[in-house]
């Protein structure tokens, strides 16, 4: 009872702190990166509705609707990267939180953090090469024409 009552340990918290730094920046690119890929998506979204609203009669347009698997393809690549990345910084806030809630509770958070970190990171990187990907796609001649 005495351990939960009493203040937390000004080493221990400091500590905390300081090793807060890295999920903290980590955050922030999440965040960053959430914008990039909403932003692709709501253009991707934009093309297809475009490319629906051609009449199959225009013949000098219907070819590009065979774009369309491209582009829902990309479209599906960058959802899956925003989710990866929303659960990268949904593991980046609970480490914070462990950090925080472990000193308060003078608990030691080294492996739970540990283990989270490296979870945040790897969920990360393969949201990365889900981009990677939609970006290696990105660009057809197709896009070039209304």
């Amino acid at each position: 009872m005495d351990g939960i009552l009493a203040s937390p340990d000004a080493v221990q918290l400091a500590q905390v702190i300081s090793q807060a730094t890295a999920p903290a920046f980590m955050l922030g690119a999440g965040a960053g990166f959430v914008s990039i890929l909403l932003g692709r998506m709501s253009a991707i979204v934009d093309r297809i509705r475009h490319l629906n609203e051609i009449d199959e009669a225009d013949r000098s347009r219907s070819h590009l609707k065979a774009d369309l698997p491209r582009l829902r393809r990309r479209l599906r690549l960058l959802s899956d990267a925003t989710r990866l990345i929303l659960a990268s910084g949904t593991c980046t806030a609970l480490l914070l939180c462990v950090g925080f809630g472990s000193a308060f509770l003078r608990l030691q958070h080294v492996y739970g953090a540990g283990a989270l970190f490296f979870v945040a990171v790897v969920l990360m990187g393969i949201a990365l090469v889900k981009f990677g990907q939609e970006v290696t796609i990105g660009i057809s001649e197709a896009d070039h024409y209304r």
